[in-house]
């Protein structure tokens, strides 16, 4: 079984690369998720 490193490296890029874009997938859905609408920051007190 010369080749079975070759196979095995063949399924483990192919697993990379399925959740690779699983993750940019959710990465991207969660950029436009607006969970902050309606946040209004607290002033901070200026050094003087």
């Amino acid at each position: 079984m010369d080749n079975g490193i070759y196979y095995l490296l063949g399924i483990l890029a192919i697993v990379y690369l399925f959740f690779s874009a699983f993750n940019k997938r959710n990465a991207k859905r969660r950029k436009t998720r607006k969970f902050m609408e309606g946040y209004e920051r607290k002033d901070r007190k200026k050094k003087e």
